[in-house]
This record gives structure tokens, sequence and C-alpha cells, in this order.
């Protein structure tokens, strides 16, 4: 079972990101279960989500203690919240910020020294396909390309379905150029041009680190 905690602010879009994460595995033929945790539910709020996906039907519901991979929609959070709270050993963490991981201030210990740290522009990228500041299409994207655990085609499939028409066309161009930009200027060479397009923001170079 693969486990996923997102943190994030009301607003935002931290729920619809773990719906849509489980939608994706289950296009994929996976079990999944997504809901939601409000310490407050006002908008501008802390606000946790979690996601589980498995191969065998998921008996836990209880919050997601132990992550493999946390996703940070604000990583204004930092000095706020233990988004690190739990997370594996050889885990994932992905923040949305174009800043470098070694200039990024991590409330609560380090990261173990097998974590991939990936930050991502996802706030440039979501103004740039959408013209709103909501990140959390662009880290899905970007989830797929650092975990390989969903593919961009399911992601970009659950998003269509729940946003139809232009909007569900922006928001799938954000996942792609984030997706494309995370796996780097080689691999996104092989790309069609139109998948590409957003992932050359001026600050969009994706530093990946292992943190200790």
């Amino acid at each position: 079972m693969f486990r996923v905690r997102i943190h994030g602010r009301g607003g935002q879009g931290v729920v619809t990101a773990a719906e849509l994460l489980s939608e994706a595995a289950f296009r994929q033929g996976r079990y999944a279960q997504a809901f939601p945790f409000f310490g407050s539910e006002r908008t501008g709020a802390p606000v946790v989500s979690f996601c589980r996906i498995a191969d065998e039907p998921i008996r836990a519901h209880d919050p997601v203690t132990t992550p493999d991979a946390v996703i940070v929609q604000d990583v204004t959070l930092l000095g706020h919240v233990d988004v690190l709270a739990g997370l594996r050993p050889d885990g994932f963490v992905l923040l949305d910020s174009p800043r470098r991981p070694a200039d990024l201030g991590l409330h609560g210990a380090p990261p173990p020294d097998r974590t991939v740290v990936v930050p991502v522009p996802a706030t440039a990228i979501a103004r740039h396909h959408l013209g709103r500041p909501l990140p959390n299409t662009p880290l899905l994207g970007a989830f797929a390309a650092v975990t390989g655990l969903v593919s961009l085609d399911a992601v970009v499939a659950a998003l269509l379905e729940r946003f139809p028409g232009v909007v569900g066309q922006r928001n799938a161009e954000a996942a792609r150029a984030a997706y494309w930009l995370v796996l780097g200027p080689d691999t996104a060479e092989a790309a069609p041009p139109a998948e590409r397009e957003g992932a050359t923001l001026e600050t969009a170079e994706v530093p990946r680190a292992a943190a200790g």
C-alpha cells in the first residue's frame, strides 16, 4: 500500500487533489481511497487530506500517519506544521516552490537520508495555464513523474472527467507541464510540444535533492 498526505490551506483544492489522485489510481485498476481532515473550514486555514492506493482492498480508514509521500501545497506551513511527521525513510516530498530544498525551512526533524525532496513551481504553472494560483493539479502531474505510482494519462483522464470543457483542458495542461518539468529537459524533448508548454517558465528550474 502507498500512503499520501497532502497539506495546504482552505481554498487550494487540497481535498480535490486527494480525490483526483484516487480516481487516477482507480483508472489503472488499483484500489484507492481519499478523505480530508479539516482543522477549520475557513479559507486559508490549514487543511490535510489523505489518499491510500493499493493492489488489494483497503480496510484502513484512519488518517495517514506514516506517509510514503507528502505533498505540500503551501510552503508557508513549513514553519508551523510538521509536514514530515511519520514520513517513511525512503519517501517523497513535493513542495510548491521554485526554491531549492536547502533554502526551504522544514519544521521538525530533517528528512531521512533517502528522502527525495522535489520543489515544483506549481503556483507559477497554475497561473500560466489557469490564470489562478491553484497548485493542486500541477503537483499531481509532478507526483506522477516523481513516483511513477500513477501515469500522466490517468491523471489527465481524472481531470477531464472532473472538470469538463475548457477548465478540464487547462488543468490537464498544467499537470502535463509540471510532469515534463520534473522529468527534466532531456526527457521532455521526447514529449509533444503541446504537452511541454509551460514547462519552460523562468521560475521553473526544478532542483531535486535527496535531503539529509
